[in-house]
């Protein structure tokens, strides 16, 4: 039964402005390219042999909501000549100040049934700092207008960790959010990566981030807030309401195939994880020639122990962990008697719990994640 379903991701790479903690592969300035990236997009989405049902699709930037809406309408089109389930959940990704209503009516016209709407922080001023191109009125704005066309399933993206940022300011960004009842909320710290205005501000001390205790009370202050006010929390920085957790993301954790379409775009399959050139120019050009091996960078290709590891890794990252008997079932053994040593390590370091059929993060193990991750890495 392995592989009959896949996910799609499609990478739009454009903005208007970059974020000050932004490492992504995204471009701001160079509108002129959009037409013939959207080509070379939708002629490498014919060119893929895609067999199993995609059960997800998910846009991702970059700022999808940046470019012209008639842009997402032609790549949802030519994803649907491929073997879509008709419930399939498809995720675009906004930003306030890039969205009208018009945007949005066309996403829902054809088949865009979530949205992912960029906030970080209800505070302008942290907003400011951080480089973002909205204010808190706007993400309002959009919001309201998203529920007004019809969207019923919106998540909220916060962040926590952000320069001068207290208690008392996100303590604020959950109330507010929380009265406009998104179906999902995703809390997020800021990784300040090398090279990104703000590490620079930072090392000037222009900035200063809050310290890693305040920073992990902040992370309890939103997991008990939100779990008080019905939120179900099913990975390490995801909230949702019952029934309506990202099954995008769910199907990543969970170790099942994707596909990436687009510059610098990731994939995982047949055991093999590529990406996509991270040169705009020459991802267009090889596409156009109808090379798409090309543009393929191979990352990995997984030998068993490296997938049942990874397995591992992942499942951990949810708050559910690894279940014992799905384990069995793909891979023919019991990771209690494979990973006995890393298991009672962690054990005894109170990071993990092992109960009848589950192997889960303890509250000390989520806020040490990254050492539990490291055994299995």
């Amino acid at each position: 039964m392995e592989n009959q379903e896949i996910g799609i991701y499609v990478h739009i790479p454009f903005c208007k402005k970059k974020c000050d903690y932004c490492d992504f592969i995204s471009y701001c300035g160079k509108d002129s390219i959009i037409p013939k990236y959207i080509e070379a997009v939708k002629k490498e989405i014919e060119l893929q042999k895609i067999k199993p049902q995609i059960t997800t699709i998910y846009i991702g930037g970059g700022t999808p909501s940046y470019i012209d809406s008639k842009y997402i309408k032609e790549i949802m089109a030519e994803i649907k000549k491929k073997n879509v389930i008709e419930n399939a959940e498809i995720t675009i990704e906004v930003n306030p100040g890039t969205v009208t209503k018009e945007k949005l009516e066309d996403y829902i016209s054809c088949g865009i049934n979530r949205i992912s709407i960029g906030l970080q922080s209800t505070q302008d001023n942290l907003l400011q700092e951080i480089g973002r191109i909205h204010n808190f009125e706007q993400f309002l704005e959009t919001y309201n207008l998203a529920k007004n066309v019809g969207f019923k399933n919106i998540n909220v993206d916060l962040m926590l960790g952000l320069p001068n940022q207290r208690i008392k300011d996100l303590k604020e960004s959950l109330e507010k959010i929380i009265k406009l009842k998104p179906k999902h909320i995703s809390v997020y710290s800021l990784i300040v990566e090398d090279n990104t205005p703000i590490a620079k501000k930072i090392e000037l001390h222009e900035l200063e981030l809050p310290d890693e205790e305040l920073e992990r009370n902040m992370y309890w202050y939103v997991k008990n807030t939100l779990e008080l006010n019905g939120y179900i929390h099913y990975e390490i920085s995801n909230f949702a309401k019952k029934g309506y957790e990202s099954k995008h993301n769910m199907n990543c954790w969970r170790q099942k195939e994707y596909l990436g379409i687009g510059v610098a775009a990731h994939s995982y399959r047949d055991i093999t994880r590529y990406s996509n050139t991270i040169n705009l120019e020459e991802y267009i050009r090889n596409v156009k020639s109808g090379n798409l091996e090309r543009n393929r960078i191979i990352h990995e290709i997984q030998k068993e122990d490296d997938t049942k590891k990874e397995f591992m890794l992942l499942s951990l990252r949810t708050i559910g962990g690894v279940k014992i008997s799905d384990f069995k079932n793909k891979f023919g053994d019991n990771p209690i008697y494979l990973y006995r040593n890393e298991l009672k390590k962690l054990s005894e370091e109170k990071l993990i719990t092992v109960d009848e059929d589950k192997i889960r993060l303890t509250n000390k193990g989520i806020d040490l994640a990254n050492l539990v991750w490291e055994e299995f890495i």
